[in-house]
């Protein structure tokens, strides 16, 4: 799974591209740790995440607790329709801000 991560203003934003299932879910958990020790306002950009299985999911929950527990944020951004149906079969989309766009995600925060 590739990752890129940069700042705009104080929030970090964090784009994901690929599957984020069961084999990727270690990975996607240690880039989530370092960004949560490097900001506590959190973009996830899943634009080019094609699939997410549970352990996708369950990665981005410990997330956004974690972010919440230092009284900050992770919020997501531009998801494709196969990903979006699941966060809304798992009524996951309660739990998250979901945002059309990176801009809109991050002016959030401001």
């Amino acid at each position: 799974m590739e990752t890129q991560s940069r700042f705009i203003n104080a929030v970090q934003v964090v784009e994901f591209q690929g599957r984020l299932d069961a084999h990727q879910g270690k990975q996607v958990d240690q880039k989530l740790s370092e960004v949560r020790n490097a900001s506590n306002q959190t973009v996830v950009n899943l634009s080019k995440v094609h699939f997410i299985d549970s352990t996708g999911l369950s990665v981005l929950v410990k997330g956004v607790k974690h972010q919440r527990e230092q009284n900050g944020d992770l919020v997501l951004c531009e998801l494709q329709q196969p990903v979006r149906i699941i966060f809304e079969l798992t009524r996951l989309d309660r739990m998250f801000q979901i945002y059309s766009t990176e801009r809109e995600a991050v002016q959030a925060f401001q």
